[in-house]
């Protein structure tokens, strides 16, 4: 047992490696020097102000609550197909739980990282310079639907909702100027889907649908609160937005 813990343990610290080198390389480090300035561009900024870690920060964590909020809201609807869910997810095999939830983390922040990097970054950002930016985020959030429906759990109503989640990630991308922020709020959002709704490390939704209880109390807060999350997240964008253009008339 103890082995088994030391080689998952060096493989995490590996992964997590790589995925640190991946992202200071993509962000326009490291060799070649011919197309460092296209990553960097490409990567959008790097850096950010006080002022847009601040709104970022708030708009990453709206997004993730948003997100799961949309499916509550959607299994409340319709029966939570769990079997589809933990299909290929199964994460038990690694012996001990501390390691479940680092491998919850690493697997979050592959995907957090190269996604945005993938459709926010190299995809959304050239089609926005040349078609503009309601195309730009259409066509990356087309995508980024696309690549996901290969997966068990691709139900219909679990189709708008990653389309939804690559449109406010697009907007993200667009109003801080950078992919940061969205990797953040992705980063959250897959942490709790990988440890919930997937593998069930962090609980089990049990709750039946309105079909079987009716619109009950739990379903009308659930309503009012993906509501107001989802108003405050469009509000927060905007001045994520209006943050972001100041700094850059300022430079």
């Amino acid at each position: 047992m103890y082995g088994s813990c030391c080689w998952t343990d060096w493989a995490f610290r590996l992964a997590g490696s790589v995925l640190a080198l991946y992202l200071w390389w993509v962000s326009g480090n490291g060799p070649p020097r011919s197309n460092s300035a296209a990553r960097r561009r490409t990567f959008r900024s790097p850096t950010l102000s006080a002022a847009q870690w601040a709104w970022g920060l708030f708009v990453a964590f709206l997004f993730a609550a948003t997100i799961h909020a949309a499916i509550v809201f959607l299994f409340r609807l319709v029966p939570f197909p769990a079997e589809s869910f933990r299909h290929g997810c199964d994460i038990f095999f690694i012996p001990s739980l501390p390691l479940r939830w680092v491998a919850i983390v690493i697997s979050a922040a592959s995907a957090a990282i190269c996604e945005e990097t993938g459709f926010r970054g190299y995809m959304q950002q050239p089609i926005e310079q040349c078609l503009g930016i309601v195309t730009g985020i259409l066509i990356s959030s087309f995508f980024f639907t696309v690549l996901h429906l290969t997966k068990s759990w691709a139900l219909l109503g679990m189709i708008l909702i990653v389309f939804g989640a690559g449109v406010l990630l697009g907007l993200i991308a667009w109003a801080s100027g950078s992919l940061i922020p969205g990797m953040i709020g992705h980063f959250m959002m897959d942490v709790g889907l990988f440890a919930y709704w997937w593998a069930g490390v962090g609980g089990t939704f049990t709750a039946r649908p309105i079909a079987a209880t009716g619109p009950d109390r739990s379903f009308l807060v659930t309503c009012v609160a993906l509501a107001i999350l989802f108003a405050i997240e469009i509000l927060a964008i905007s001045q994520l937005r209006r943050v972001s253009s100041i700094r850059t008339a300022t430079f």
